[in-house]
């Protein structure tokens, strides 16, 4: 199976799982969703970051609500004043909803094609929420150290993705997170997120369902220091197993997990696998030395 990057913008579906779940949705789901999308599209464009921080987790506590996601938040502990970089395992747009439960004003940075979805595109735009291109390489990274640099220095946390995929657990983190903390002298949250890719599985299919449980599971702050004194790419690769092995400790939903032979290899997207998952690792490898092998 092989996908390419999709046409845009994108056709959204969504297909609740049961009967009733089907009654809920079309009764009020569907009307809820593009209702609290408009809301937001009409907002001023200069809201400060304590409102735009109000309308997000009301926003978010209606959706959750409505969805009847079960949420476990552990580790508030953990959570100082900020700003922070906050780094989060990535499982689906649900991600979103549920680290809107953090006690911090929060932007978010997301692939430049969310921002061509029809309502939800007009409307994180409005939020101020940041688009990247991870294909684009370093004109990408200098537009992100730019706008984050903004956020940050209006008090604001940004919530960086590193694997930049929802494929799974399996997927590497990016440099770019790492970096663009030390760039800006920012302490790094990390967040364990799991559970949301069984909430909607946009873009593997339209399944939306009721009632799942999500897990946040909020890590100790690596502090301003650590971060100036530590390489991007050491805090990468410590982090990444720091909160994939929090993930998949008891206590949380099973996260997502990339597989091949059931996601496909999505060519023309730019992701890495993980080396600490051998089996995925020399899958997707070999399938592109094939894929290359073809094109030559």
């Amino acid at each position: 199976m092989r996908f390419e990057a999709p046409p845009s913008p994108p056709t959204l579906h969504f297909r609740p799982r049961s009967a009733a779940d089907w009654l809920r949705f079309t009764g009020w789901g569907r009307a809820l969703l593009w209702q609290s999308v408009r809301e937001v599209s009409a907002l001023p464009a200069n809201l400060s970051p304590q409102e735009r921080d109000a309308v997000q987790k009301r926003l978010s506590a209606r959706l959750l609500g409505h969805l009847r996601v079960r949420l476990q938040i552990q580790g508030h502990e953990h959570v100082g004043c900020g700003p922070y970089l906050v780094a989060a395992l990535h499982e689906g747009i649900a991600d979103v909803l549920a680290l809107l439960h953090l006690p911090l004003p929060l932007r978010f940075v997301a692939r430049e094609e969310i921002f061509t979805w029809p309502g939800v595109g007009p409307a994180i735009t409005r939020l101020g929420h940041v688009s990247i291109d991870p294909e684009s390489g370093s004109g990408g990274y200098r537009h992100l150290l730019e706008q984050a640099r903004a956020i940050t220095a209006g008090g604001e946390s940004l919530v960086l993705f590193p694997q930049g995929t929802v494929l799974g657990l399996e997927t590497d983190f990016q440099r770019g997170a790492f970096a663009l903390a030390r760039h800006l002298g920012l302490p790094i949250l990390p967040v364990a997120l799991t559970g949301t890719h069984r909430v909607w599985e946009h873009p593997f299919t339209p399944a939306l369902r009721y009632g799942q449980p999500v897990g946040l599971r909020i890590l100790p702050e690596v502090t301003r220091e650590e971060v100036r004194r530590t390489s991007p790419e050491e805090l990468r690769v410590r982090l990444r197993r720091h909160m994939k092995g929090a993930a998949l400790e008891a206590g949380l939903p099973p996260p997502r997990r990339y597989d091949p032979g059931r996601d496909g290899y999505w060519d023309g997207f730019h992701f890495a696998i993980d080396p600490d998952f051998p089996r995925v690792y020399d899958l997707v490898a070999a399938h592109r030395r094939t894929l290359a092998g073809e094109t030559a």
